[in-house]
């Protein structure tokens, strides 16, 4: 029997973990699973657990306004060494790139317990960008002694900066174990603000919270999405707002009054999933809709300048917009009057997975520790 303990705080960590504790729960006579929530996030991660129906074995309930990712950090330090001590797993989990992920596979070295890192080997190459998620996922790599990749391309980098070649497991990526189990035909979305959606006008769904893209940058997004909907009058945007205030301020600044908009507050897994497969293109900073969006042939315009995912790219899922209005207006009114154009990257292969991730990274423990 392994004992597995998986940690996580923030919703895009909770449904990439999500699929992976499943399937931990479903090999009972393999693994004991327990399940440490930090809370970074405590609505939208809540909102995952229920989604997946999940429920956290133990909950350190760490989220408070204004908070910072060095007290996120302080905290995990703080309360999770008690936890390993007690418990005493043979491995933890941490995925992707969150302060939780940094801060408890470092908590777990100090109690000498292994780590094992989900979506390990993502780079962009720049400390800053993004912010802080490039340097938590670096010092990761250097504390973990179980890797898991999403891909060849972050296989190869993890082996090229020195970790070996045995300590790492190609997987693909648990995102699109999680979009497989949640996606469904006959799914009718649930929030109230989107009941005046016009199934006859094109949807463009837009998310952005990247701490990089505070003040000018994302002040230049908005003024890019007001030119579009000028220029695209049969257009509807759907933009869920992040809560921090950051990000809520300005977009409900800039973009409040625009005809055809919907800002929502964040929804469910379930939900959003079901706005991609809606969508007609997506505007987005993060890395999960990079990697999901393009399951359900949607083109992805990523609003970042550089991207921890050059696999998408290569294969034409997505493109590298910036921040730039005038960049981002081009780009996507391409995409919106040239059919060919929207073709070749709606119809391009998904480079991310199979949805059979949590399989093999189930396998790599039991290789390892059973």
């Amino acid at each position: 029997m392994i004992r597995v303990l998986s940690v996580f705080g923030t919703r895009p960590e909770a449904i990439k973990m999500a699929p992976v504790v499943r399937s931990l729960r479903a090999a009972p006579e393999r693994f004991e699973s327990l399940v440490c929530v930090t809370a970074q996030h405590r609505t939208m991660l809540d909102q995952v657990l229920e989604v997946f129906d999940l429920k956290a074995d133990v909950d350190l309930d760490l989220m408070v306004p204004g908070q910072t990712p060095a007290g996120i950090a302080a905290g995990i330090l703080d309360r999770l060494p008690a936890l390993l001590r007690r418990v005493r797993p043979d491995v933890i989990l941490v995925q992707g790139d969150t302060t939780t992920t940094f801060a408890a596979a470092l908590a777990a070295f100090l109690e000498r317990v292994p780590a094992g890192h989900v979506e390990a080997g993502l780079r962009t190459g720049d400390r800053w960008q993004p912010f802080p998620e490039e340097m938590n996922r670096v010092l990761t790599t250097r504390i973990a002694a179980l890797h898991f990749p999403p891909t060849p391309a972050a296989r190869d980098a993890l082996v090229a900066e020195g970790v070996p070649a045995a300590d790492v497991y190609l997987t693909g990526n648990t995102v699109i174990d999680a979009l497989l189990q949640t996606v469904r035909p006959d799914y009718r979305l649930r929030t109230p603000a989107l009941a005046g959606l016009d199934e006859a006008r094109r949807l463009v769904l837009v998310t952005t919270h990247r701490r990089e893209s505070f003040g000018a940058p994302l002040r230049s997004i908005c003024a890019a999405i007001r030119e579009l909907a000028g220029r695209f009058p049969d257009l509807q945007f759907v933009l869920p707002v992040h809560p921090n205030p950051e990000v809520k301020r300005p977009v409900e600044e800039l973009l409040g009054d625009l005809p055809g908009m919907h800002l929502i507050p964040p929804v469910d897994y379930q939900e959003f999933v079901h706005l991609m497969s809606r969508a007609h293109l997506v505007l987005t900073d993060s890395g999960g809709v990079q990697e999901e969006a393009p399951s359900l042939g949607k083109p992805v315009l990523v609003l970042r300048e550089v991207t921890e995912r050059p696999e998408g790219v290569a294969a034409g899922t997505a493109l590298v917009v910036g921040t730039d209005c005038a960049r981002i207006v081009a780009t996507a009114s391409e995409l919106l009057t040239s059919p060919a154009a929207y073709a070749r990257m709606a119809n391009a292969v998904n480079p991310y997975g199979d949805g059979r991730a949590s399989e093999r990274i189930l396998a790599a423990l039991a290789d390892r520790l059973g």
